[in-house]
């Protein structure tokens, strides 16, 4: 599932293979896309720059104009080298870059637009994000900012739901939307109104150093997840690398109580949270959420 550091490992990739280099072909499957390139094309355009902001991808080329890519729940970039063999079919191909040494493969990408960067800052998504947990000018304390920021306009909130929401921090998903909460103590289903300033500071840093170890370059202590294998616990063990995301009725690492899972916001996100590590606050008016502890049968509603 393509998050913060899913994109940045992407973004970091292409730039290593494909930056300062000259387009020598283009292809695409989006009519949109199409359209561009027929009246601006991308051959004998230079590949500037590639990075990623929060859960975008954004590929600059000389003569302004700026493809600009989400993943949403499937899309990946891959490289290939001239004529090697692609790991995906032809028919999920949905924009491919070429130059002398490299294909850049994008396949099930739901999201992709050309900007110059005027329009990037008029109309796309992109410039409303909140502050990027990857950046090199992220803080912590920017980051506690923001969430109180939108706390004080927003009280009610459920604190997951905010990690989730881009334009306060961009980067974080679903994994670590409850990876993050669990690490903090904090029950996910709570009132941001409920989550004391200590607590928030700690989601915080704890978002950027998961998040941080996830990208490391192959190099150092921190956690290596070129494989997609996402770590959060620092176990070797490919089935310990979560502390409770995915592991609805199993024993929490912890303290040994069953992790629970219920949907969460408009979008039904899956959380996952431990009832004895992330005690309950409702400042009385509210019950404890209840979440399902067994795993449903496959086919069945609600699963």
């Amino acid at each position: 599932m393509p998050e913060g550091d899913t994109i940045y490992r992407a973004a970091r990739a292409l730039q290593k293979a494909i930056g300062g280099k000259v387009v020598t072909g283009f292809e695409t499957g989006l009519a949109k896309l199409a359209r561009v390139n027929d009246d601006a094309p991308l051959v004998g355009r230079t590949v500037e720059k590639v990075e990623s902001r929060g859960k975008w991808c954004l590929i600059f080329f000389s003569g302004d104009l700026i493809l600009v890519t989400h993943m949403l729940m499937s899309g990946s970039w891959h490289l290939y080298r001239p004529g090697e063999k692609w790991w995906m079919g032809r028919d999920r191909m949905r924009v491919v870059v070429r130059t002398a040494e490299w294909e850049a493969v994008g396949f099930n990408i739901p999201v992709a637009e050309f900007h110059t960067a005027r329009s990037l800052e008029r109309s796309s998504q992109v410039p409303k994000l909140g502050p990027d947990v990857l950046s090199d000018d992220f803080t912590v304390e920017g980051g506690v900012a923001r969430l109180a920021g939108y706390g004080r306009e927003n009280p009610e909130a459920e604190i997951a739901v905010v990690l989730l929401n881009q334009r306060v921090l961009a980067g974080l998903g679903n994994v670590y939307k409850s990876e993050v909460a669990f690490a903090a103590g904090v029950n996910p289903f709570r009132a941001i109104r409920t989550v004391s300033p200590r607590e928030m500071e700690t989601m915080v840093e704890v978002s950027q150093r998961y998040m941080k170890a996830n990208v490391v370059d192959g190099a150092g202590d921190g956690i290596v997840t070129y494989s997609g294998n996402r770590r959060t616990t620092h176990s070797s063990n490919r089935e310990e690398r979560l502390w409770v995301y995915g592991r609805q009725g199993q024993e929490c690492r912890r303290c040994g109580a069953t992790v629970m899972m219920r949907k969460q916001g408009v979008q039904a996100r899956s959380t996952y949270w431990c009832p004895e590590c992330q005690p309950w606050v409702g400042m009385g008016e509210t019950a404890a959420p209840v979440g399902r502890a067994s795993v449903a049968r496959r086919g069945k509603i609600g699963c």
